[in-house]
């Protein structure tokens, strides 16, 4: 039996991940911010499965559980850390609030680190090595880490710094020989597009309007056709348990679309997003503005 954490399994890839090792035979560390969750999960889920009570943005709370983890598993410490917990803010980058965007960062990025760093000796992070093998760390990244999308900045942007904090910290714990894997999905069928929706700001009377209004649907569409949470969790399990994973696992069902995107040059992919998709709208908010005068 392994001992895993993963941040944020009250829903989504987090429950279905947790469920999944749990049907394993493993024991899952989960975090979860309700006290309400805790109860749903542990009755879903059963005594395998130990909520951990703490934001990814409270450091102190962080600490705390980072404890309470090291007294339940000893010296058997972590077989694993899912870096999970992730929040996506909508919008265009010159109507984002900063603090909106320093909040994306702090649950995206920082949150990602100080649970990284709080539970890092139970992964093996310590000399002498432990005598069992070390653990492995999986961030959840995202196509967005590859392909920033226009009106999705703060997400993207978020992903983009992820994806260079994992090559940090893999080429440091190799110290360690502690694995460190971005999981890179595309569109997942999980409630964190449903709030990125709702949170789409309309930026009435602006110059964005038909593009906020474009961005909506779009991410409802990516919802709807998105990959199953069971398959992104069945990659995951997957990956912890191999004993020298890859660096990268890029998993969506347009996989190729984003790999190329990424690597064609960047004033091609610019007049293909204007031509394609913005400018039709462009010419229309000219036009309404060309009538109200």
């Amino acid at each position: 039996m392994g001992n895993y954490l993963i941040t944020g399994v009250s829903s989504g890839i987090g429950f279905e991940t947790a469920r999944q090792l749990i049907e394993q035979g493993h024991r899952v560390f989960g975090s979860v911010r309700k006290e309400a969750d805790a109860t749903r999960l542990k009755e879903a889920l059963g005594s395998q499965l130990v909520p951990l009570h703490f934001d990814v943005t409270d450091a102190q709370a962080i600490e705390a559980a980072a404890k309470q983890v090291a007294h339940i598993v000893g010296q058997d410490g972590l077989s694993g850390l899912v870096n999970n917990a992730g929040i996506a803010i909508a919008g265009p980058l010159a109507w984002i609030d900063t603090e909106a965007l320093a909040y994306q960062l702090d649950v995206n990025l920082l949150g990602v680190h100080r649970v990284t760093k709080a539970f890092l000796p139970l992964l093996g992070a310590h000399s002498p090595p432990r005598q069992s093998p070390p653990g492995k760390i999986i961030f959840i990244s995202s196509v967005s880490g590859i392909f920033a999308s226009p009106f999705l900045g703060p997400y993207c942007i978020s992903k983009h710094a992820l994806e260079a904090m994992a090559d940090s910290w893999r080429r440091e714990l190799v110290i360690y020989d502690i694995p460190v894997v971005c999981i890179e999905p595309g569109s997942v069928k999980t409630p964190i597009w449903e709030k990125a929706r709702q949170s789409v700001p309309a930026c009435e009377g602006t110059d964005w309007e038909a593009f906020m209004r474009s961005a909506a649907r779009q991410i409802a569409k990516s919802e709807s056709i998105g990959l199953p949470v069971a398959q992104v969790a069945q990659l995951i399990v997957k990956v912890l348990h191999q004993r020298r994973p890859k660096p990268r696992y890029l998993i969506a069902s347009n996989a190729t679309t984003f790999w190329l995107l990424s690597r064609l040059p960047a004033r091609w992919v610019d007049a293909f997003l204007w031509h394609f998709w913005m400018k039709k709208k462009w010419r229309k908010v000219q036009q309404v503005v060309a009538t109200n005068k």
